[in-house]
């Protein structure tokens, strides 16, 4: 993740702070962070010819729904 990405992750948690009437970008920032590097992590592993690499990329797609 770079500066952009995290810059435009905060503007997209301000705008959904001020949306919801919350006080607290923080958390939707550290939720939305959280999701983008559980991706990059899932994309990582989500290898079509390895079907382990799926699985795991399944399951840490699936930590999002916790």
């Amino acid at each position: 993740m770079n500066r952009e990405d995290i810059d435009r992750l905060w503007s997209k948690a301000l705008r959904q702070s001020i949306e919801n009437g919350e006080q607290f970008t923080r958390y939707d920032f550290a939720a939305l962070v959280a999701a983008a590097e559980r991706e990059a992590c899932a994309q990582l592993a989500d290898d079509p010819g390895e079907p382990i690499g799926q699985k795991i990329a399944v399951a840490i797609r699936a930590r999002g729904q916790i």
